[in-house]
This record gives structure tokens, sequence and C-alpha cells, in this order.
């Protein structure tokens, strides 16, 4: 047996041990975030139920929407009334685990062109990855025109965990990608632990990327000149992001980050930048036992929230609209297991308290709608859109 099949065969006794002998969560300089009052002021609607395994939502410039489920359909609704329209022209996706048909963004100048962004997984169970395709919606046939895989991760990998993976826009013509690491140990890509990875220059594995419209690395990229690193690379250190948002008014890039056990994170993206996974982390291995005794280092960037106990966050906006006023200039990260979307007050760059929305079911999506609203959606099966209005 090898090392992981050995720890996991451990007595009862000694599994025992490892969980209740005071096997607290590591402690570093960024406190740990648990329980927060409920926010106040706010009602809820559910909108739409039935959803595969929803992912993400889009809205177009008529306030029609798009809506992606992991299990490979991508679906478009006229309104919250009627039913979903399925869109036909997607590529083979790969569908297991956690992998599947995840994030969509439609391009900043739509209107023009049309052009639809998602990603997804790609290839088979013993080599696959992260890609982005870029299409043109034809509403009027339900279907994508012009399909074409504009950007793959490299390299492949033969899990199916940790793909990450968002999209938010940069400008015009830029966006942030999240790849995610690969996967849990004992699983390997290449002949290193896939989670090793997020450390290493030449891999996009547990990275957030900069890319064109066209998929290309953006020139100012802060590795686009180093022979020994890929050029798409933005950040690095990462586990598996599953929110972006964007502050078009400062620049600051900002993303919420899955732990192992415990230790999810929120922080802020910059250029260059490592974020210390597996290197430095506040979370545990799921069986319990220590991934580092680092939490922090000084060429390392640390969290600005540290989630203990996990929020598994997914999902994350950064909130500008005029239904809730105070709470404009706020992020909110969706929770998978808390349940919950969490309201994280800012002051600048500073995060300056919590409090939390409590939805009941696993939260994939956050996002600002029409009008200004805060839209959510939730679940596995049966998945819901859930409109955040004032109560």
């Amino acid at each position: 047996m090898n090392e992981y099949q050995n720890s996991i065969s451990l007595p009862f006794t000694i599994i025992f041990i490892l969980i209740f002998s005071g096997c607290a969560m590591p402690e570093g300089p960024v406190p740990l975030s648990g329980d927060v009052p409920e926010a106040k002021g706010w009602t809820s609607e559910t909108l739409i139920s039935g959803l595969d395994q929803p992912w993400s939502i889009t809205w177009l410039p008529d306030s029609t929407f798009l809506i992606t489920e992991r299990s490979g359909q991508l679906l478009y609704f006229e309104d919250y009334q009627s039913g979903p329209i399925q869109i036909t022209g997607l590529p083979e996706i790969y569908v297991d685990g956690q992998g599947g048909l995840m994030d969509i963004s439609i391009h900043p100048a739509y209107v023009e062109n049309r052009w639809v962004f998602l990603t997804y997984a790609s290839g088979d169970e013993d080599s696959n990855r992260t890609a982005v395709l870029r299409a043109v919606l034809n509403v009027e046939e339900q279907q994508l025109e012009s399909a074409e895989e504009i950007f793959r991760v490299t390299p492949d990998k033969d899990s199916n965990q940790h793909f990450g993976s968002r999209i938010v826009w940069t400008s015009s013509y830029t966006f942030a990608l999240s790849v995610g690491d690969g996967g849990n140990r004992p699983v390997k890509t290449g002949d290193v632990l896939s989670r090793e990875h997020a450390q290493m220059l030449n891999s996009h594995l547990g990275k957030v990327l900069h890319l064109t419209q066209n998929g290309e690395p953006t020139e100012t990229n802060p590795f686009v000149d180093d022979p020994d690193a890929l050029p798409e690379i933005w950040s690095y250190g990462h586990r598996n992001i599953q929110g972006l948002a964007y502050n078009n008014e400062s620049g600051n890039l900002w993303a919420n980050e899955h732990g192992s056990r415990g230790g999810d994170e929120l922080n802020l993206i910059r250029p260059g930048e490592n974020y210390g996974w597996p290197e430095v982390t506040y979370s545990r291995e799921y069986w319990y036992t220590s991934i580092t005794s680092e939490t922090s280092k000084p060429d390392m960037v640390d969290p600005k929230v540290v989630w203990t106990p996990a929020q598994a966050p997914s999902g994350l906006l950064f909130y500008t609209g005029d239904k809730f006023p105070e709470w404009q200039g706020d992020l909110f990260s969706g929770g998978l297991q808390g349940e919950q979307v969490r309201r994280i007050i800012l002051d600048g760059e500073s995060v300056i308290g919590e409090e939390k929305i409590t939805i009941g079911r696993r939260v994939r999506d956050v996002k600002q709608g029409p009008h200004g609203f805060i839209y959510v959606l939730t679940g596995h099966d049966n998945g819901e859109l859930i409109r955040i209005l004032p109560e």
C-alpha cells in the first residue's frame, strides 16, 4: 500500500486520538472567522426551481439570461416565469466529480459581437483539463455558433477534482480566469502531488490567469518575459478558487478560495504574488493531520479572511447596485457548506466586518442582476434561482 492507503488504514482508536485530542486549527496572523450576525433588511423569493446542478448565471442586455448546469446543459430563459430553452452547440464535456460545464460570462461588447465565454472540463478520466470556449450566441436558432476553444490549461491531469473555475472581465478585452490545483493528496499530476503545481510557474494549476479575449496572455502579465514561467500566470499559490470579483473603479481583483478542512480564504489578488498554497495554509487534511505548520511567510500574501469552520466558498460578487445602498462596495461570498451568503464589509482594501444571509441550501453562485438585485444559485439536484431584495 502507498503512504495514503496506510494513513487511512489506521486503527479507529488512533484516528479518534487525531481528531479529538486537541487537534486545533493552525494559528497565524489572520483571525479565524466563525459565526457572524444575520444581515438585516432583506428578504428572498425563489424564482426558478428544478435546475440540475446549476453552476453560473449571466444576463444579456435585454434582461434575458443564461444558466449553466454542471451536468452539461446551457439554458436560456426569456423571463423568470417561462421555462428553459436548451442551447445547442456545446463541445463534448467531461462530466465527472467536480468537472463539467461551469462558468459563463458575456463579452463587455456583447451587443456588437454576441460573444459568450464558458469554462468547462474537457477530456476524459485519464487526461482532462479546464478549457475556455468562445462562441456566438444565436438566440433565434437556440444555438452556439463559431464555437472555438480559445484556451486550455496545461498540464493535463487524471483526477476529477479542482478545476476552478471563474471568469471575470478586467477590461473591455481582458479577463481573469481561476484554475484549481488539480486535486487532493494523494492525487498526482506528473510525478508530483497535484497541489505542488500551485507553486510551479511552468504549470497553470493552482493559479489565476490573465488572458485576452482571444485566449492569449496579456502584455502586462508579470511573468510574460520569464522563460521559466507560463506567460498567462497572474498569481499563484492557490488551491481552488471558485469565486472572482472585480472592482472596476479601484482595479482590485478579489477571490474566494477553498481550503481543505477549514482554512477557506478571501484574497486580494495582486499580479506576480504568491498566495502560499500548499506551503502555508490554515487548513488541515480531510483526515485531520497537518498539511504544514506554517500559516504565513514573508514572501507570501496573507489572506484577508480565513473561514474556519469551512464555508466551502463559491461565487463572489462586488456589489454596486442601488437596491441596497448600505451594501454598496461590499463583497458577497456564497457558501456550499455554509449554505449562506457572507456579506464582507469593506473599508477600501480592509475587511472590517461580516454578516450572513442564511439561504439554507448550498450556494454555488452569487451575482448582481438587472436593476441592482442580488441573485443566488443554489443546490446540487433541484437547484434554485433566488432573488435577494429589500425587506
